[in-house]
């Protein structure tokens, strides 16, 4: 069973440097504070410690296991801009005015367009969606596709998850008369020509809701704008009933997951919430894609980020960029949007497979570059955000990989743990090093030409210092409890679900089993490693290390085979054949005796 409580240690059970190269350190929690809380709470002491090292005071322990958006759901008209936004739409709506809502291919984009799709629709408005194309348009709000909107009969287009740094498009559009709301929560230093512009994360906005993702935003307008509708008396004038805005949820959900915000407040209640709405596949688009990926609820996080999500952003990726708004907006013919965008899935992994061993390759020709700038021609852009990340994933740097076509390149980046890459993107775009580029802490994307090419590898050069230590930091690998196989059931496992939804900013609880012999070690699928862990009292525990075979961790796991080591993970339970099975996720292993 887990212990109580872990003593502060500089290296827990001596581990300087794992087999992937990492320091493990003990979270320490105050026993009789746990003992104390759990008295107060009702809570087991295992629960109360898990709660204490993640930081959660006594008072906030009810909100924290049980987000409700009663509880939890912040007043809309603290975001910048929201009165004026949702004043604006009141009359559009009042005046019968014609609104386009202009998205993005992504599944944060997909699911905002969806979400103000189907609240406008169920007001008896006919919106028109506009999802640029990710290779001939690019990123983002563009003028020629505004312009295009407003001869075609809109008066007022509404930007979701894009438009925060579409200056140049948006003084075209304001120039032409075209009103434009901007729906976005990408960082900005200077907010674009909008008539409102809402977003956590621009000057000025004191809300304190930088965590939310594009859907997060556009769920508290339209909280805010049915609001408004109602005190006007609107839906009683028109003979409409006011709308659910419940049934919006599972996008909120999926959006939250798949765009890795942090599982803070209200985050925590949508995806809680939302998930619950999802498992039932009311949504058609949602039942369909249930049935293309051969999955029954109820749903969870994993199925939204690893399921879901990637179905819905194929069509961004390598098929047409308006298939996941489609899928999530369909009543009838979902079934057919569903197979074509797992087609597209299946062909964007094909892609992704070949490109990754390049640019994995790549990276290793580099061990001591602090940041890694990956680029190759014929790299498809839809696939380089994954490149990015799994190569981040692998060596523990901030990384960009651009993929060239006829001397245009499209990039992604994903970074780690206390450098902001955005904040860097946006640095090269105002001194004009990038063509175009912006983005979050985590996560970015650059657009440049190959002649831009090389002073923007020196730009990024310049921030090596700050990218090393943030790496050196991420390095460390923090251990909450201590666990053995025989305590490792079913019931701890849901134990510890009462923490979720997990997440972004809202990990699992990561285990450390000590002294665990490794019984049975193989290679399965393409790159995983499916252990068989035996504890010393003859206690058994499988685990598996996921896309870790050709990494030190697996090579590491397989060269100890028989041997004794330290492994850390995050248990989790798998209904098999009408029962439970435990299964340890591994995240790292170290030789023990050390």
């Amino acid at each position: 069973m887990l212990a109580e409580a872990i003593a502060p240690s500089p290296h827990a059970f001596g581990v300087a440097e794992s087999f992937s190269g990492r320091r493990w350190r003990f979270q320490p929690a105050d026993a009789e504070v746990a003992r104390s809380l759990s008295r107060s709470q009702n809570l087991s002491p295992l629960l109360c410690s898990l709660l204490l090292a993640r930081g959660i005071a006594a008072a906030d322990v009810a909100d924290y296991l049980n987000p409700t958006l009663k509880r939890l759901l912040p007043e809309p008209l603290l975001l910048a801009d929201m009165y004026k936004a949702v004043e604006r739409a009141r009359a559009a709506i009042e005046r019968r005015e014609t609104i386009a809502i202009f998205g993005d291919y992504d599944v944060d984009g997909s699911c905002s367009a969806a979400l103000l799709c189907e609240f406008l629709t169920g007001l008896g408005f006919r919106p028109r969606v506009y999802i640029p194309d990710r290779m001939t348009e690019g990123y983002g709000p563009n003028a020629p596709a505004l312009l295009k909107l407003k001869q075609d009969g809109a008066s007022l287009v509404i930007t979701v998850d894009c438009g925060a740094t579409a200056v140049d498009p948006l003084t075209a559009a304001r120039d032409s008369g075209l009103d434009v709301i901007v729906l976005d929560h990408h960082a900005v230093e200077i907010p674009p020509p909008a008539l409102a512009h809402v977003n956590p994360n621009q000057p000025g906005d004191t809300s304190g809701l930088y965590y939310l993702c594009a859907a997060g935003v556009t769920f508290l307008f339209v909280v805010a704008l049915n609001r408004a509708l109602r005190a006007s008396g609107w839906y009683a004038a028109n003979g409409i009933p006011e709308p659910d805005l419940r049934e919006h949820l599972d996008l909120v959900a999926l959006a939250t997951v798949c765009d890795v915000v942090p599982l803070l407040g209200i985050n925590r209640a949508f995806v809680r919430s939302g998930l619950a709405r999802l498992s039932m596949l009311s949504r058609p688009g949602f039942a369909a894609l249930a049935s293309v990926a051969n999955i029954t609820p109820p749903c969870t996080p994993h199925h939204l980020g690893f399921v879901f999500g990637p179905r819905i952003n194929a069509g961004g990726r390598v098929g047409r960029c308006s298939l996941g708004v489609e899928l999530l907006t369909a009543k009838t013919g979902a079934e057919a949007l569903a197979k074509a965008l797992d087609l597209h899935n299946k062909e964007r992994r094909a892609i992704e497979s070949t490109i990754l061993d390049e640019a994995m390759a790549m990276a290793a020709a580099q061990p001591e570059a602090p940041i890694l700038v990956l680029d190759g021609d014929g790299w498809h852009s839809g696939v380089v955000g994954i490149i990015a990340g799994r190569v981040r994933e692998r060596f523990g740097k901030p990384t960009f990989a651009i993929g060239f076509e006829g001397g245009l390149g499209r990039g992604s980046a994903r970074s780690v743990p206390g450098f902001d890459i955005g904040a860097l993107v946006r640095a090269a775009r105002e001194q004009k090093i990038l063509d175009s580029g912006g983005g979050h802490a985590m996560a970015a994307g650059v657009s440049l030409t190959r002649t831009q090419l090389g002073e923007f590898r020196a730009f990024v050069a310049s921030h090596d210092a700050a990218a090393a230590s943030c790496s050196n930091a991420a390095k460390e690998l923090t251990i909450e409890a201590l666990a053995s196989a025989a305590g490792s059931s079913a019931a701890l496992v849901d134990e510890i679900a009462r923490l979720g939804p997990f997440g972004a900013g809202n990990p699992e609880p990561l285990l450390a089993f000590a002294d665990m012999r490794i019984a049975f070690a193989e290679i399965v699928g393409r790159d995983h490693v499916k252990l068989q862990l035996r504890g010393g009292d003859g206690a058994r525990l499988d685990a598996i290390a996921f896309r870790a075979a050709t990494a030190p961790l697996g090579q590491g796991l397989l060269g100890a085979r028989g041997r004794p080591v330290h492994i850390a993970g995050r248990l989790q339970a798998d209904e098999w054949n009408g029962s439970r099975r435990v299964q340890l996720h591994v995240e790292d292993a170290a030789a023990a005796g050390l």
